[in-house]
């Protein structure tokens, strides 16, 4: 069914507040019109670009951050409740990858899990203590890694942080981190992943 130019840039409107972080090429599919055709009608509602978009929602959630400052942070963190969840996304460049392979290596994702892990905390000061990690497929350049890091337990000192990281839902990263905080807790949380 073909739709007018109006319903579909409220369907557009729509779908980009629903899900701010869909991309040009995932709309023109979803609404079966060009790349172009999507550019337009999101400039003509002055919907920024999916990287604006990001980093605007990246800058208000980085206020919340108490551990890190933002030049430490790998990834733009879009969403953040301390002490319980945060999200991160991390677009794999050339400068992420090796030269021959095109493949991302393994210390840009952990250190976009462990700076997540470290920015879920909510105190001054948390270092990792402890880190089990796991790479669960390759990630390329191109590739855009989407990080959420779920804090499963805490105790006086310690806080437990497991990170899963994906590229268009393949899981291409796990990591458990053990946080060591300076504040103690005053009472032990326990939720179930």
């Amino acid at each position: 069914m073909k739709r007018t130019k109006k319903e579909r840039q409220n369907q557009l409107l729509e779908t980009i507040e629903e899900t701010p972080f869909v991309t040009d090429e995932e709309l023109a599919e979803k609404f079966n019109v060009s790349i172009q055709t999507i550019r337009l009608d999101r400039l003509e509602l002055s919907i920024p670009e999916l990287r604006e978009r990001i980093r605007l929602v990246a800058k208000k959630q980085f206020n919340k951050v108490k551990a890190l400052d933002p030049e430490e942070v790998i990834g733009e963190v879009v969403e953040l409740n301390l002490d319980d969840e945060a999200i991160s996304i991390l677009d794999i460049g050339a400068e992420h990858v090796f030269a021959r392979t095109g493949i991302a290596r393994g210390h840009h994702l952990f250190a976009q899990a462990n700076s997540l892990a470290v920015a879920v905390i909510n105190d001054e000061m948390a270092l990792t203590a402890k880190a089990e990690i796991t790479f669960k497929n390759q990630v390329h350049q191109g590739d855009r890694v989407m990080a959420k890091a779920k804090v499963t337990r805490a105790e006086r000192e310690f806080t437990i942080v497991e990170v899963n990281s994906y590229v268009k839902r393949q899981q291409v990263f796990r990591g458990v981190f053990m946080m060591y905080r300076s504040r103690p807790q005053k009472k032990s949380k326990i939720s179930n992943p």
